[in-house]
């Protein structure tokens, strides 16, 4: 979906629980794409993106994904490709229009039959005066 060359990925030290293997090896992946200047999508899918991930795309139009589950460069690197791949099919589904329906008469008796019951226990819990 989104080629390997408009994305930029960096490895740098993972954090956490790992001995001496973590403060030796950089594995974390830590990846960068820039939603503007893709040549795969166009205008509109690119405002839909901008849209649906607005939370995960900082000033300079960036998404910026991480990954360090893995103990392996090649792994991480993996994951976090995947990662962006899934948010982005994700942001470009455009959902379904929702067709508007009314209850039928038996759910609303059964709604207000249940209205109903929950007054009386309401009402039974009051203290009783004399």
């Amino acid at each position: 979906m989104i080629p390997y060359d408009e994305i930029h990925i960096d490895f740098v030290r993972a954090s956490g629980p790992g001995g001496q293997n973590v403060n030796k090896t950089a594995t974390k992946a830590q990846l960068r794409w820039r939603v503007g200047t893709s040549r795969v999508f166009s205008p509109q899918e690119k405002e839909r993106i901008r849209a649906r991930l607005q939370n995960r795309i900082n000033n300079n139009d960036e998404i910026v994904l991480s990954s360090s589950a893995e103990r392996s460069q090649g792994q991480n690197k993996e994951t976090v490709v995947v990662r962006l791949q899934q948010l982005v099919r994700r942001a470009l589904v455009i959902p379904r229009k929702r067709t508007a329906t009314r209850p039928t008469r038996a759910a609303k008796a059964r709604r207000l039959e249940t209205k109903k019951h929950i007054s009386t226990l309401k009402k039974l819990r009051k203290k009783v005066s004399i």
